[in-house]
């Protein structure tokens, strides 16, 4: 049997909240890029899930159609042999002159798609409506987009409107095309329940299938779901002329996220407030099941077993795309491709897999009722404004072609890992990934390939420990002790012992006034060290990352330096750096070299931050330079940025910072403020002259990028920090401080 194929996917949905539209195509700009039509294409897709939008074609009126937009994109597909698969309505309520609700509905939909048809007679495949189920639910039940209802009859109308709309659409395509086919679209999970709130996981397993069923005609009056329909305002007629004028699709579209399958538990008082709902008869939280420990979610595999047996139809994944990490990406869509080539060798009728949201997606962490510009990655990287490559495009180059795999997919996925749970929550990850210092996660891990970390003392080295626990990345710390950098003898049979696919250098030498002291030590450390491990790596083929400073500049610079800026350090610490960046470079074209500056984070006491506001809780005066401009670097952020772009396989010189200029003194102030403390009287702004510092410093050193490697902003990053540390920050003449000092007394 043939291979399955890989199709992708463009996020397209316009969909409308109160009087607002919300436009992904035009956030991601695509809209104005013909030329990703090219990218995709590289990747070996067969075909596209496109937008053809009604309310972006015909927005006033239905005779005012601008098919300028459309008609370039889709003959460029017919060039690069892609087919598309044309999407009419994708979450949408539709142009202003209707929506979901409209009794004329089905009639005015039909009516664009006979004229969609007419204008591109060759396009063989439609998704009139994208999730008719979950756009009902989002729309009429739940209220998030427009109409915004909420009751059943809303739901239920909206929903029939969706499938008719279908069914008379596809009607009037194939009167133009009669080999038109249809490939409908729904999400498709499964719910699980405590045992008190089984008969809600019951209904809600049966109204998943509703799309297809009543596409099907499978809907009468033995369906469960009959005296439901009937019982809000859906007509019988309307029913029985589905069951007997069905209208099946020819593909059998499954969108299927992590977060597909519900878990339903009455125990409210266990779960975050936004979880809970009601039915009327108990309340309950309703949870993705992969978070809570007790459930065993049936995935993806499972959930297409279920779907080619109950429909004699072909099925294809209409969507795969987890927003995470980038090794989390690729083993979610690895797994999602293997399941369904399994089943396909097993002789079901699986067609192909697709990797959905091909450059990402905006503002779904609100369901498109916010326009924040949240951004969630995809198989392109969009944060510099034109799409980059990513590891997972890499992959999907070769997935079909069953290439060699990165070492990291030979890891489970957070999903099926103990970290999965948050209900109960654990109070500390079990799972340790250092495969040098633990037995039985080093049997669990044989054949797949750790990772070398240096610094094991450092801030830097334990932060990339602690976040490749949590990303489920098999590494090895190293101390001095355990491999010299200095030496070539001592790092080449380190590799040899633990054959790494990469290493990562956080080790040297960090005083930076004392190092106009010691010149040879931190030479030695900072600029020998990482030569060293670029040669050996070279040779060896290990990626390799090490860390530079913004004290290579020199500070005359009135805006922010960028990669391509000229190094001129002022001392001998930002002289060491800025000789190991060409010296390591030299050796290794593809070595990735960080620039960073002023890094805190919230897992040691060793930076600037914490200092500030330890001391300003106490009430004890704190200086900080009031004319020395950085741009501060939250160390979780600058730890998984860092193993993103080694993961991608990126090189070269990156600017890797939260993005904000601040002076030291006003770093602490908004630190202060955040934390909801007073920095006056305590906090005093000063010269940096004032400390008398052996090295000199430069007056900004503050980094931009002209990469991707865009970290969010200060604030933000301050926020995450201290909530992450605001038990060390409580003013000592707060209430609860002094009754837990009573207490103790």
């Amino acid at each position: 049997m043939a291979n399955i194929e890989l199709w992708g996917g463009v996020e397209c949905t316009v969909n409308r909240v109160g009087d607002q539209y919300f436009d992904q195509l035009a956030q991601s700009g695509h809209a104005q890029r013909i030329t990703d039509l090219d990218l995709f294409a590289e990747l070996g897709i067969k075909k596209l899930r496109y937008p053809v939008l009604w309310e972006s074609v015909a927005p006033e009126h239905p005779e005012q159609q601008d098919w300028s937009w459309a008609t370039a994109r889709l003959n460029r597909l017919r060039e690069v042999n892609i087919d598309p698969i044309v999407g009419l309505l994708h979450h949408g309520s539709g142009p202003r002159y209707t929506n979901l609700l409209d009794d004329n509905f089905p009639q005015k939909f039909a009516q664009y798609a006979r004229s969609v048809a007419q204008q591109f007679p060759w396009v063989n495949y439609y998704t009139p409506v994208n999730e008719p189920l979950t756009t009902a639910r989002f729309s009429a039940l739940y209220g998030f987009w427009y109409p915004h209802t909420k009751d059943d009859a809303s739901f239920a109308k909206a929903l029939l409107n969706q499938i008719n709309g279908t069914k008379l659409a596809m009607q009037a395509i194939r009167e133009v095309n009669p080999h038109a086919q249809l490939v409908q679209t729904d999400d498709l999970g499964y719910s699980h329940s405590t045992p008190a709130l089984q008969y809600q996981a019951d209904f809600e397993n049966h109204r998943r299938w509703l799309s297809w069923d009543l596409l099907c005609g499978k809907v009468d009056q033995q369906h469960p779901l009959w005296p439901y329909l009937r019982l809000h305002q859906v007509p019988e007629a309307a029913l029985l002329e589905l069951v007997q004028h069905p209208c099946p699709p020819n593909v059998i579209g499954v969108n299927y996220y992590v977060t597909s399958e519900r878990y339903l538990d009455e125990r409210i008082i266990d779960y975050p407030w936004h979880t809970h709902g009601s039915n009327g008869k108990h309340r309950y939280a309703d949870v993705e099941a992969v978070r809570v420990q007790a459930a065993s979610p049936l995935g993806v595999q499972q959930i297409l077993e279920q779907v080619c047996a109950r429909y004699d139809i072909p099925v294809a994944i209409t969507e795969a795309h987890l927003c995470c990490t980038r090794e989390e990406q690729m083993r979610w869509f690895a797994e999602v491709w293997d399941s369904a080539s399994f089943l396909r060798n097993q002789g079901k009728n699986i067609r192909g897999v697709t990797a959905w949201t091909l450059l990402g997606a905006y503002d779904w962490n609100s369901l498109l009722t916010q326009n924040s510009g949240h951004y969630e990655m995809g198989v392109f990287d969009l944060r510099s404004g034109v799409p980059a490559q990513t590891a997972v495009s890499k992959f999907l180059r070769g997935v079909s072609a069953g290439e060699e795999r990165h070492p990291l997919l030979g890891i489970d996925g957070w999903w099926k890992r103990a970290c999965r749970s948050m209900y109960p929550p654990l109070s500390e990850c079990p799972e340790v990934w250092d495969v040098s210092s633990n037995e039985q996660k080093q049997k669990e891990t044989i054949g797949v390939q750790p990772m070398l970390i240096t610094g094991a003392t450092g801030t830097l080295g334990r932060a990339f420990a602690r976040l490749c626990d949590v990303r489920g990345i098999p590494y090895v710390l190293l101390s001095r002790q355990d491999m010299d950098i200095t030496d070539e003898s001592s790092v080449e049979q380190t590799i040899l012992k633990y054959r790494p696919w990469a290493l990562v250098n956080t080790a040297g030498y960090v005083r930076v006034d004392d190092a106009e002291n010691e010149p040879e030590a931190c030479s030695r450390e900072n600029t020998l060290g990482p030569a060293v491990l670029a040669k050996v790596c070279q040779a060896q083929n290990i990626g390799l990352v090490t860390f530079s400073s913004d004290l290579v500049f020199d500070g005359e610079k009135q805006t922010l330096y960028t990669e391509e800026d000229k190094t001129n350090p002022l001392n001998v610490y930002g002289s060491s750096k800025a000789l190991a960046e060409e010296q390591v470079l030299a050796a290794m074209p593809g070595a990735l070299v960080i620039r960073t500056s002023a890094f805190f984070g919230p897992w040691d006491e060793h930076n600037f931050v914490y200092h500030a506001l330890r001391a300003i809780a106490h009430q004890e005066t704190f200086k900080a330079a009031e004319d020395s401009f950085i741009t501060p670097t939250y160390v979780p952020d600058l730890v998984n940025t860092t193993l993103d772009l080694l993961i991608d396989g990126e090189n070269g010189i990156w600017h890797l910072a939260n993005q904000g200029t601040y002076s030291w003194a006003q770093l602490a102030e908004l630190a202060a403020k955040l934390a909801g403390l007073e920095a006056d009287p305590w906090l005093h702004p000063v010269a940096q002259a004032s400390f008398n510092l052996p090295a000199a410093r430069p007056a900004s050193s503050a980094l931009g990028t002209s990469k991707r490697g865009l970290l969010p902003t200060v604030e933000d990053a301050l926020r995450r920090f201290i909530r992450a540390s605001e038990v060390n920050f409580r003013p000592i003449n707060q209430p609860e401080d002094e009754m837990r000092f009573a207490a103790q007394a």
